[in-house]
């Protein structure tokens, strides 16, 4: 403890994965113990390995702590990001791992500028979202859910659609609390598509990217949502384009259960001071493996567990047809 204190506090990020089953997403919220997030159990395993003192830990501000992205209630992260000052002891990560519940990891930890704030300084972040393909059958079709398999003709509609998101966009509609006419409704998407279909435990699943500058709150799930429901039958293609204009329209939200926070981009701050001599570009090259080992351990297998069990995508799929695509108005 007495060396603890003497180590000198230094500005790092954690690159961290965890499974957002069970939890009220990332971002703590002081004050609300009956909502526990993945910062609660960040937190605690902070102040128990003895990088931050406890006082810290009531009052985040004093360790300048910031995350990367909010992910949201049930939301998982592959490569999420945190900033904060901390003292660095001997074997860091290993002491904060063993205080973290085994779905919570932190897998690597670089030292970055004073000054550095992962929010602010990231300049792109890119969602997975997997899900099962039966949520691509038409409506009119009876589907078995274990025996339905996507056709290339399905694939390159749903793939058609999700272009049409690429650039910047008023996403008014893919959020609450937005109007029309508020400037950070404006969001620019570099890229979205989906994946070749692979199966698992009996059912064919496929792995949906998007990646932009920044995502508001449901604003994903919405997107892919829109889409299912167009590819099902229930919407227009047109609705993507009135959606961007001002009329309220009524777009239905995917379950969060198969959203992945991937990664996030620092191509700027990597640019300017990745090769000063004094710090590393954030990349994490590294720790590929590590990453992909977490998501075949604990993320993959709770959305397709989750899902046979629960049947969320099945579940909200039968809420589509009480959506009223037509009106305008909600």
């Amino acid at each position: 403890e007495e060396r603890n204190k003497k180590s000198p506090k230094r500005k790092i990020v954690l690159l961290m994965a965890y499974s957002g089953k069970g939890y009220h997403g990332m971002q703590r919220n002081v004050g609300s113990s009956q909502f526990k997030t993945i910062e609660d159990d960040l937190v605690s395993a902070l102040v128990q390995s003895g990088c931050i003192p406890e006082n810290h830990g009531e009052d985040m501000k004093k360790m300048s702590f910031q995350r990367c992205a909010r992910t949201d209630k049930g939301v998982s992260a592959a490569g999420q990001i945190v900033s904060l000052k901390v003292r660095l002891i001997d074997d860091i990560l290993e002491k904060i791992n063993n205080h973290l519940p085994s779905h919570i990891r932190i897998l690597g930890l670089k030292r970055v500028t004073g000054g550095f704030n992962s929010k602010n300084k990231c300049d792109a972040r890119t969602y997975s979202y997997m899900l099962p393909t039966f949520a691509f059958a038409h409506k009119d079709h009876d589907v078995q859910e274990e025996v339905y398999r996507l056709d290339r003709e399905t694939l390159e509609k749903v793939n058609k659609l999700l272009a049409c998101y690429k650039g910047t966009h008023n996403f008014h509609n893919f959020t609450s609390q937005k109007g029309p006419r508020d400037p950070s409704a404006k969001r620019y998407i570099m890229e979205m598509y989906c994946g070749e279909p692979f199966v698992r435990e009996d059912i064919e699943f496929a792995v949906i990217k998007v990646k932009g500058q920044s995502f508001m709150m449901h604003q994903i799930r919405k997107m892919i949502g829109l889409v299912i429901a167009i590819v099902k039958g229930y919407a227009a293609e047109s609705i993507i384009e009135l959606s961007w204009g001002e009329e309220k329209v009524d777009v239905p939200k995917a379950p969060g259960l198969g959203l992945v926070l991937e990664r996030v981009h620092f191509e700027k701050y990597n640019r300017r001071f990745g090769n000063d001599g004094l710090h590393e570009p954030l990349e994490w090259t590294e720790e590929e493996e590590k990453i992909a080992v977490f998501k075949e351990q604990y993320i993959y297998p709770t959305i397709i567990n989750t899902e046979r069990e629960e049947k969320s995508m099945v579940n909200w799929l039968n809420t589509l047809s009480i959506h009223d695509f037509n009106s305008s108005v909600v």
